[in-house]
């Protein structure tokens, strides 16, 4: 049993997630996805980004106002809600992708109709009414974009929107046609015609993007500050700026090190072969998911309840194919459709597949290891008895749990019997290490867009792709790239100091971990240790308000 939650805290908290799902922005992260209410239609106007504001500052008051907590798990709960806020307000007045990035109009006008075509469903007349909807609001969110853009864009940003237009026509019409044999057939004329009104405006977007970009500076970066103000009063992290890339160096080393020795030992093991197709991906992977849940629980490592909804790959629908571009393709399903089974849409393997998908088109396990993670976590954190703990707010212990889960797999012995995975999962801790240096060198203006993708693409190594989209995604979402790392590196410490205790059991541990999923490891550590450590190092960077 928990202790019964504040009931003005418990408004707040029920008042702003119900406020998000009408407001957050789109975003290519699987994790940050809302359900929005039927006849929901993003609206970026001057006048909503005002209500935005007005609005966040009354539950910002209504935070501060709140009584002084009389527990730890009530202290808890204050600090989480006023997490969210901080990152509510980080996104709307410093990071501001609806001011400075061209791109960000792009996610949000096609991005929620992606969102709902992830779901795997039927398309009845209320899902086909809503796709409508959305197609039918794009040209009004392009609109939005010339009057806020104009005079305050970031010029890689714009280079970046227009790269990724470029192809739109194409995308659109095979999506529209794609859906019209799929939806009522009462529907398919009002289809048609919002698909190519939405797709005349994107193609005029584009244009303008290019003949009159709006750009005011050659700038990303958000600054020093601004980083500084998302890892102490957001993520509460205990690791200054300085600090972060002296770990990530260290990390560097060690992992440059284990994969050298690793390839070294199986150097003359050939390469293991890709599925024939996406219909025998997707039964193996059926297979692999099931023996991981096996893993779990032979190793002692974790609980597998009955009730436990799956992670499964699906062949990719023909509808959902031409805009993959936009988003991670998984759709980890909701609070809402927590039953629903987790979603990676996958295509046919093949030799030049980018560098995730090149790996789970030999070893789904090298997903289900990390994403299919992300699918349980979020599952087990929806169940928690205190709905203050089940929504995600910020990358940082979710993103640790999935990168320490890889940690946990290649230690306890999952990819014994497929050493070329093993390799993958220590390659991508590199990866994972240089995201640290690149994410903080892309906030304080360090290096350029181009020269993070260079850095990925020559020290990974990347495919090209990737690394640009890599280094365009952690230049516009500051703070990601490092979660990865800094995560894992709190639930190892976490980890070590519990295990120092008599009574410590890790499968308990692992338990608790998954379910507090959502919550900031200094608060996780606040509950489970009695220690502030972490807590107060976070605040004691937060209020120097540098990098210090």
């Amino acid at each position: 049993m928990i202790e019964p939650l504040a009931p003005d805290l418990l408004a707040l908290h029920r008042d702003f997630w119900r406020w998000r799902a009408l407001t957050a922005p789109d975003t290519y992260d699987d994790l940050f996805r809302f359900d929005r209410p039927p006849g929901w239609r993003p609206d970026w106007s001057a006048d909503a980004i005002a209500e935005r504001r007005g609005a966040l500052a009354e539950f910002v008051a209504r935070h501060r106002n709140l009584s002084a907590p009389r527990s730890v798990a009530a202290e808890v709960d204050q600090r989480l809600v006023g997490c969210a806020l901080a990152r509510a307000r980080w996104e709307l007045d410093t990071l501001r992708g609806w001011q400075r990035n061209p791109y960000f109009y792009v996610e949000q006008a096609i991005g929620p109709l992606y969102a709902l075509l992830l779901v795997r469903d039927s398309f009845d007349a209320a899902r086909a009414d809503q796709i409508i909807i959305l197609l039918e609001q794009i040209p009004r969110t392009l609109a939005d974009a010339r009057v806020n853009l104009q005079g305050t864009a970031a010029a890689p940003f714009t280079r970046y929107a227009v790269r990724m237009l470029g192809p739109v026509e194409d995308r659109m019409t095979a999506c529209a046609k794609a859906l019209a044999a799929a939806f009522p057939a009462e529907r398919v004329p009002r289809l048609s015609a919002a698909a190519a009104a939405a797709t005349e405006a994107l193609v005029a977007y584009r244009d303008w993007l290019t003949e009159t970009p709006p750009d005011g500076t050659e700038a990303t970066a958000v600054g020093a500050a601004a980083l500084a103000s998302l890892l102490y009063t957001v993520a509460l992290l205990p690791y200054s700026i300085p600090r972060l890339r002296d770990m990530a160096a260290q990390e560097w080393h060690r992992v440059v090190a284990t994969e050298t020795i690793l390839r070294h030992r199986h150097r003359d093991l050939p390469d293991d072969p890709l599925f024939p197709d996406a219909a025998a991906q997707v039964a193996g992977e059926y297979r692999d998911e099931l023996a991981v849940r096996d893993h779990y629980t032979g190793h002692d490592l974790l609980t597998q309840p009955e009730t436990l909804r799956h992670y499964r790959f699906q062949e990719m629908p023909d509808y959902l194919a031409p805009l993959t571009w936009l988003g991670v393709c998984h759709d980890p399903a909701s609070q809402a459709r927590m039953d629903a089974d987790a979603v990676r849409y996958i295509s046919d393997p093949a030799p030049d597949l980018p560098y995730f998908e090149a790996a789970k088109a030999r070893d789904p396990r090298t997903a289900i290891a990390h994403e299919g993670v992300h699918a349980q976590q979020l599952a087990l954190s929806w169940r928690h008895p205190d709905p203050i703990r089940r929504t995600p707010f910020d990358s940082v212990p979710n993103e640790g749990i999935a990168n320490y889960n890889e940690e946990l797999f290649l230690l306890s012995g999952l990819f014994d019997d497929r050493p070329h995975s093993a390799l993958f999962h220590v390659n991508s801790m590199r990866l994972r290490a240089l995201r640290v240096e690149i994410d903080i060198d892309l906030a304080v203006g360090a290096i350029t867009v181009d020269e993070a993708a260079d850095r990925l693409a020559r020290r990974v190594p990347l495919d090209s792709a990737t690394a640009w989209q890599e280094a365009v995604f952690f230049a516009s979402n500051p703070g990601q790239g490092l979660s990865y790392q800094a995560g894992r590196w709190q639930i190892l410490e976490l980890l070590s100091d519990c295990s120092r205790r008599p009574e410590f059991d890790i499968h308990a541990f692992h338990d608790r971990l998954w379910r507090e999923g959502n919550v900031p490891i200094a608060l996780q550590r606040l509950e489970l240790l009695g220690s502030r450590d972490h807590l107060n190092a976070a605040d004691r960077l937060a209020a120097s308000g540098t990098e210090a």
